[in-house]
């Protein structure tokens, strides 16, 4: 594996040249590379992002689809290697490890074009198209790519509601657009499938419709309005293999049709969609709303604008090439959690009812990719986003209130119970904790309280509190669910130590102590038994598990041994103390042995330490809590700039919503949140001269390194508020009350925050 990746590295070509030249260098915008993490090289993985058009957690992400099928390794829809494009689709995930979204896909064509067959990326059958990365760019807020099948220049660019399209065809061309409102994922995963959709012909310049489709979500709604610049001259529709020509309503499973348009005149033809999940009078309010006239350019100019306002949050000085990536991770992190309300305030709840939203009342908002955004990004939108933060979490009782329970993984308004634990708690225990406004803790309480009793999927708490853990010849991810719900009862028993629930506090303090009836001292890592109290063998630390059928998930024993983020400083006395516990570090960052097949989210390697999966995000900051901070300086640098880069594989594995591009903001920058509900972040090492973060208040907090260079990475002093600080952790507090943490950097380790009282604490 090691051998691969380099190769991987050599291989990797930047693409600098592939995104949006017009645009200055005073803007943050341009150093937004869209196509980073869009398609592996070699062994490596790459991201699974999209490169095109979105503005800050939008509900539209008009983006190509270089697949008629895409599946796991594609699962945003585009593979940079790919030579295809089928089409663009108004809807797309970006970094997660299910293919899931596609909704109305649109691709302009020339010459007759069949749309009954069974199209594939093998074949020139059907209507997609060749294109070339030489004409093809990106940035923030717009795509564009040369057709050259049809030599069709496309451009896409989009509002929070709705996508804009404009398809400039050749001379003298009858153009056309397919619609294909069967496109979706690979139909032999999640048992995908379009139960009905429609496509109504309103007039000449207006069409509207929808679909019904189950898969990863059991049922999704999502309706369509679209307007176009030029008058529609003759339809075609095929639902399977019937035909309707000049039809002005069609319903079916396997909808497509051809559209041809008028044209006298050569002007390129303009396509306004507007989406909702509550109806197509709604999708047309949304569209009508943000999209007035037929000003592409100003739309284009627009998302740009939203786009800056969003990065200039933190201001940093360093290179070209960490700006580039820096930005464009910040970028990334900023394209979800998405709308789901529309302009009015309706929305479809989980339930399936119409729900409608006051002004006062915010914004409805989906896609909760939990088990991983917890970690790094909810932490990081409590800086950069606290009003939205709000949003996020009363989006998330919104669910409760339907559902009796709070999200796991939320996608379209629906549960997918996709990953184990209850991850809404901890975004929601640290923001109340943090006294974020905008929403009702006590309410929020009784939300993290009831889903932490309530048994469900991977979650049965009856077997919890009578065990003392999970058995795993009664739950399967037995010991990764203990760590994760032990961890999650932590965060319940601060907020009802926050309320004066001291019953509830001591009830559930109890329960996130229950990680340790799963440590085996003989063979030093956390361990499997089953309902009668024995352990499981044979044990492997090495082995890897995936989402079932095994202790660990998505990961091993090696891997899963260092999640205690609320209890560190015990985790390092059960070890045998700071000297044990290093020398563990020591082992997991240099044992490269592996047993039987590797879980395909194992990427990103350094020793035991997978990068690509979020289990071991946390790992190289807790050197920290052993007193040899340098270590933790070294190996954070190590990921920085090994593991991160500015080509289609910038990233070691899935973004998953943005939380492999939350760890590099946060990094980057000189620090982590190891528990992301205490309001404590460790620190690294800063990678960069200078930061500046923006604070919703007109408060700044500035992080300087003063001589830092890609040698220059350990800590030999630190001041704040020119006051000399050697603690290896700072408080959300000092952060949000503006300020400035300054580093002096040099070429080798020093002895700055060694001392046992300056190791980061656990609790608040």
């Amino acid at each position: 594996m090691k051998y691969l990746l380099i190769l991987a590295t050599l291989l990797m070509v930047p693409l600098g040249a592939l995104y949006s030249q017009d645009h200055t260098k005073s803007k943050l915008t341009s150093y937004v590379n869209p196509f980073i993490g869009t398609g592996a090289v070699a062994a490596s993985l790459s991201g699974n992002n999209y490169p095109g058009a979105t503005v800050p957690f939008g509900m539209i992400q008009l983006s190509p689809d270089t697949r008629n099928a895409p599946d796991w390794a594609q699962a945003s829809g585009y593979d940079y290697n790919d030579k295809s494009i089928f089409g663009f689709s108004h809807t797309h995930l970006s970094g997660t490890g299910v293919a899931e979204f596609f909704d109305v896909l649109l691709m302009p064509v020339t010459g007759d074009i069949a749309i009954n067959k069974d199209v594939t990326s093998d074949s020139m059958e059907g209507w997609q198209s060749a294109f070339s990365h030489d004409n093809e760019k990106a940035h923030p807020g717009y795509y564009q790519v040369n057709l050259s099948r049809y030599n069709i220049n496309a451009e896409l660019t989009a509002t929070t509601h709705a996508g804009f399209h404009r398809y400039t065809f050749p001379k003298n061309q009858q153009p056309r657009v397919v619609l294909d409102l069967n496109h979706s994922l690979n139909k032999n995963s999640w048992s995908t499938r379009i139960i009905n959709s429609q496509i109504k012909i309103i007039d000449q310049y207006t069409i509207e419709g929808y679909r019904l489709i189950t898969g990863w979500a059991k049922l999704r709604k999502v309706y369509f309005y679209a307007k176009f610049s030029k008058p529609i001259v003759g339809n075609k529709m095929v639902d399977g293999n019937t035909t309707y020509s000049n039809n002005w309503v069609v319903n079916g499973s396997d909808l497509r049709a051809i559209l041809d348009f008028e044209n006298k005149n050569n002007s390129p033809l303009l396509i306004k969609v507007g989406l909702s999940s509550v109806s197509s009078q709604n999708a047309k309010l949304n569209l009508d709303t943000e999209i007035r006239d037929w000003n592409f350019n100003k739309v284009v100019a627009d998302a740009d604008n939203v786009w800056e306002k969003e990065l200039s949050k933190i201001k940093i000085e360093g290179t070209d090439l960490q700006k580039e990536i820096f930005y464009t991770s910040l970028y990334h992190v900023s394209v979800q959690p998405n709308t789901m309300s529309d302009v009015n305030g309706e929305y479809t709840d989980i339930d399936y009812t119409k729900r409608s939203l006051s002004e006062k009342e915010g914004k409805q908002y989906s896609t909760f990719s939990l088990w991983d955004t917890y970690r790094a990004a909810h932490p990081l939108y409590t800086l950069l986003q606290p009003e939205r933060t709000s949003d996020f979490i009363n989006s998330m009782l919104r669910q409760y209130d339907a559902y009796g329970y709070l999200p796991i993984w939320q996608l379209w308004g629906q549960e997918n119970y996709c990953m184990i634990g209850n991850h809404s708690i901890p975004v929601i225990v640290d923001a109340a904790l943090k006294g974020l406004k905008g929403f009702d803790v006590e309410r929020a309480y009784e939300a993290i309280k009831t889903s932490s009793m309530t048994p469900h999927l991977n979650s049965p708490f009856d077997v919890w509190e009578k065990y003392g853990y999970m058995p795993e010849n009664l739950q399967s991810q037995s010991v990764s669910i203990t760590l994760e719900i032990a961890y999650d009862d932590w965060c319940v028993a601060q907020l009802a130590k926050k309320l004066g629930k001291e019953e509830d506090y001591n009830h559930f303090t109890k329960r996130s102590l229950f990680y340790k009836n799963l440590y085996n001292s003989q063979s030093g890592f956390f361990q499997s038994k089953n309902d009668k109290g024995n352990w499981i063998e044979p044990f492997d630390p090495f082995k890897y598990g995936s989402n079932g059928g095994y202790p660990f998930t998505e990961g091993n024993a090696w891997q899963y041994f260092w999640y205690v983020p609320h209890d560190v400083n015990t985790l390092v006395k059960m070890v045998g103390g700071d000297k044990a516990f290093t020398k563990k570090l020591d082992d997991f960052f240099t044992l490269e042995h592996q047993s039987g097949e590797l879980n395909d989210n194992a990427s990103g390697f350094i020793g035991q330490y997978a990068h690509g999966n979020e289990p071991s995000h946390h790992v190289a900051y807790l050197y920290n809590y052993a007193g040899q901070p340098w270590k933790t300086q070294y190996y954070v640098s190590k990921i920085l700039t090994e593991l991160y880069n500015n080509t289609s594989a910038g990233y070691a594995g899935n973004d998953d919503c943005g939380e492999m591009s939350a760890w590099y903001v946060l990094s980057s920058i000189g620090f982590y949140p190891v528990n992301p509900a205490n309001g404590i972040f460790v620190i690294g090492t800063p990678h960069l001269e200078s930061a500046s973060i923006e604070l919703l208040s007109g408060k700044t907090f500035k992080i300087l390194a003063q001589k830092q260079s890609p040698k220059d990475i350990y800590i030999q002093s630190a001041s704040l508020n020119g006051k000399k600080y050697d603690q290896t952790y700072i408080t959300y507090n000092d952060i949000v009350n503006g300020g400035t943490l300054e580093f002096k950097m040099g070429s080798k380790p020093s002895k700055w925050g060694s001392k046992p009282q300056n190791i980061p604490p656990d609790g608040i």
